[in-house]
């Protein structure tokens, strides 16, 4: 497996481990020595994530999410991604997440954008 194989992998794992309810694990075995975070309504570092996920996890019990794309380049990997957030609200997001990794192979950085689904597009496509 090529390293840019292998850092897709780790980040739709780590990924997945957070968002289906255990950021804890996902940072022990995916993140690096530091955590750069540039979500707006993430804290820096890893506690911020860890808090904002088990957040999630109480609130969102049955979220979900698939992923319909990964590209490595670099140091870097993108994610795209269709989550459907379950009760209370039902909503459903697509999300463009982007991973810098350290020369372990660990995760270092996060930027994301999030959107919310809609089916009725001008071009009449679907947002994947």
């Amino acid at each position: 497996m090529s390293l840019l194989d292998k850092n897709k992998e780790t980040a739709i794992q780590f990924y997945k481990t957070a968002f289906e309810g255990n950021p804890r694990q996902a940072v022990k075995q995916y993140v690096g020595s530091e955590y750069r975070q540039h979500n707006p309504l993430v804290e820096d570092g890893t506690t911020g994530f860890i808090a904002y996920f088990e957040n999630m996890a109480t609130k969102y019990p049955d979220k979900s999410v698939n992923f319909v794309r990964s590209i490595a380049e670099g140091d870097l990997v993108a994610l795209h991604t269709h989550q459907i957030w379950g009760e209370p609200d039902n909503k459903e997001y697509v999300t463009m997440d982007f991973f810098r990794f350290d020369d372990k192979g660990k995760i270092i950085e996060h930027w994301d954008s999030i959107q919310e689904v809609v089916t009725d597009t001008k071009s009449g496509r679907t947002m994947y």
